[in-house]
């Protein structure tokens, strides 16, 4: 678990943290470098869940390196899922990291929404849902990594 004192906010206490694949942590279905090292060192303190509708087909043979649980979604619209994972993970203890259309609502729904303006962009609902935004997956998984960081973007 990752507790977390956020002046103005309250405790954050986090034990599941959930990843769009495609376009937050990978691009073209390749996972982004310094990626799967921060994954795995995050992995000591929470769950790691990894949501993918897997477009390039490479999703369980890039991630075999990361100590995570991997989903392949099967609706065609996928946002609802991701949703309903988070609230039966319990959302009060769920980290969620993406940048898409598609996971606006695991972002709200999550106590901890971020979203990563990377390589594919990041869809503007998904902005507007977040409670954080980085310009790259790096620096979302180092603020979980050193939440000092967390504490001085989010207090009030």
């Amino acid at each position: 678990m990752l507790a977390v004192d956020i002046p103005g906010r309250g405790i954050l206490e986090l034990k599941q943290l959930v990843l769009d694949f495609n376009g937050t942590f990978a691009c073209d279905g390749k996972v982004l470098p310094g990626v799967v090292e921060r994954l795995n060192a995050l992995a000591e303190n929470l769950t790691v869940h990894i949501f993918t509708a897997d477009t390039f087909g490479t999703a369980q043979e890039a991630c075999a390196g990361i100590r995570g649980k991997i989903t392949v979604l099967n609706e065609p619209v996928v946002g609802p899922e991701k949703e309903r994972y988070v609230k039966e993970l319990g959302p009060a203890n769920t980290v969620a990291v993406g940048n898409g259309a598609n996971d606006v609502l695991m972002l709200r729904t999550a106590a901890l929404g971020i979203v990563v303006c990377g390589p594919e962009g990041a869809a503007v609902e998904a902005l507007e849902a977040a409670d954080i935004v980085v310009t790259e997956i790096n620096a979302a998984l180092d603020l979980l990594l050193n939440p000092k960081r967390l504490v001085a973007t989010l207090r009030r």
